[in-house]
């Protein structure tokens, strides 16, 4: 017989029932889950966390049914920030283990998205059992109309399908409005295909921590927050000087093919884009200066490593463009060559230094972490026994 106890746990990561139904989580106890449950369930009888509430109370049941030590609790992330979200998850799980003592746990879950948040269980609890609720539906067009419209009124749903649909729709109308001479139908397809591929690489979220980042750099006044701005800046000019550099070495040779044009446009803009990244690091290492000055050594190789990847991919499209064919190119086929492996060799040299410094510099940091800490541990010895504290007071 099973001697763990065990946490069957209902994950509403959205926090539809603390934003629709006002319930503060964490929800722990038979009593408190079905009281959550029915106060959802009578804010929105569609929600389907009402029915991922209901299943880990049958399942709750059914455990204790067969004389297993178990618990129940409810616990919700952020109806706004999926990430704020998940770290609040993390924090209510803690208080939910420290309070119940439980060391393994059952998932009931309702649907793909609140799996998410597997790793940060796992990383607590021993996951025993995930039970996935599907809602019952009759397999008529009234069903299907039923789900196609509870889908449309989602507003995650929206945000991620039918804005895009939207905006697609916007543009094909305005090309073939505006822009008669370009096919309507092959700029959907570009921009569909860069969308997917910006979901697949998953670039939405780095932009969207970006976002956030930036946002919370500006509330508190950080370094970063200018640096990330002046980023966004060198990396537009960026964008204007590859797009010009297309513009002057081929002007009049028609189709060069996108291998080449890519490559122009990545001569006239990589130094902007370097350039750029420097700059949003140089914000960070100021603010790990101000605020954190211990875990400085995290971002001291960055500048070493950012530098090195420029000067090789520099070099590279020097040589490349110096033996096309297609047109002339400032730099001849030897030029290219002594570029390359110039720039390839400084790169090295680069990141290697990078790398030999790296563990210099946190020693370093660590010994100025330790006699921090002894400071502090002798001014507490001094105070208790009555001898006067001085502290540094920034003005």
């Amino acid at each position: 017989m099973n001697t763990a106890r065990t946490l069957v746990l209902s994950v509403d990561r959205d926090d539809d029932v603390g934003y629709k139904a006002g319930v503060e989580t964490p929800a722990v106890g038979r009593e408190a889950c079905l009281a959550a449950a029915v106060k959802l369930g009578t804010a929105d009888p569609e929600d389907s966390d009402t029915n991922a509430i209901f299943q880990a109370i049958k399942t709750y049941d059914d455990e204790l049914s067969r004389g297993h030590d178990v618990e129940i609790a409810v616990i919700s992330g952020n109806h706004l920030n999926m990430l704020e979200g998940d770290r609040r998850i993390a924090r209510l799980l803690d208080e939910v283990i420290e309070k119940t003592g439980v060391s393994e746990c059952i998932l009931i879950s309702d649907g793909a998205e609140d799996e998410y948040i597997l790793p940060i269980i796992q990383s607590r609890l021993k996951v025993v059992g995930i039970v996935r609720v599907v809602i019952k539906q009759l397999p008529n067009i009234e069903g299907t109309y039923y789900i196609i419209k509870k889908l449309m009124n989602d507003p995650k749903i929206a945000r991620t399908f039918l804005v895009p649909l939207g905006g697609l729709l916007v543009i094909a109308a305005l090309a073939a409005l505006f822009l008669p001479g370009i096919s309507a139908l092959l700029l959907v397809l570009v921009l569909v295909g860069v969308y997917l591929l910006f979901k697949g690489f998953g670039v939405d979220d780095y932009l969207g921590m970006f976002y956030h980042g930036l946002v919370d750099s500006l509330k508190n006044g950080r370094m970063s927050a200018v640096s990330y701005l002046g980023s966004g800046v060198l990396i537009i000019a960026g964008i204007v000087s590859g797009l010009m550099s297309i513009v002057s070495y081929y002007p009049n040779t028609g189709d060069v093919g996108f291998l080449y044009n890519c490559m122009t446009f990545l001569f006239g803009s990589l130094i902007w884009f370097i350039i750029a990244a420097l700059v949003a690091v140089a914000g960070k290492m100021i603010d790990a200066v101000q605020n954190s000055l211990d875990v400085l050594y995290k971002t001291f190789v960055l500048p070493f490593f950012i530098t090195a990847v420029g000067l090789l991919g520099y070099g590279f499209m020097i040589y490349f463009l110096s033996i096309s064919p297609l047109e002339f190119f400032p730099f001849t086929s030897t030029e290219g060559v002594v570029a390359i492996i110039g720039m390839t060799l400084g790169g090295l040299v680069v990141a290697f230094l990078g790398i030999y410094l790296r563990p210099r510099f946190q020693k370093k940091m660590e010994a100025h972490r330790l006699e921090k800490i002894q400071r502090e541990a002798d001014e507490a010895e001094g105070a208790k026994n009555g001898q006067p504290v001085y502290h540094k007071v920034k003005y």
